[in-house]
C-alpha cells in the first residue's frame, strides 16, 4: 500500500470551475489520485497539483494543512513535497 496520502484537506467544497477550494483538485482529479497505487506516481501528482495551486493562487494554505497530516502519518514531508 503507498504511504503518500490523498492531498485532500478535508475542506471538499468545489467552487472555481470546479475545483475544491481546499486543495484544488477537482472530482475528477481525487477519481483519479486514488486510484494511482505506486509513491513515485502518487509523487508526480502532488508536484502537479502544487503547480496547478500556484497558477491558481489563493492556495497557500493547503501546503500548511498537507504538512501537518503528513506529520500525523509520521511521513516526512520532504519525501511528499
Amino acid at each position: 500500500m503507498s504511504k503518500i496520502p490523498s492531498p485532500c484537506i478535508d475542506v471538499c467544497k468545489f467552487r472555481r470551475e470546479g475545483h475544491c477550494i481546499g486543495c484544488s483538485m477537482t472530482k475528477a482529479q481525487k477519481s483519479l489520485f486514488k486510484s494511482i497505487k505506486k509513491d513515485a506516481q502518487r509523487k508526480g501528482f502532488v508536484e502537479m497539483l502544487t503547480a496547478q495551486q500556484e497558477r491558481m493562487g489563493k492556495y497557500s494554505h493547503w501546503e500548511i494543512k498537507y504538512r501537518k497530516m503528513l506529520l500525523k502519518k509520521k511521513i516526512a514531508a520532504e519525501t511528499v513535497l
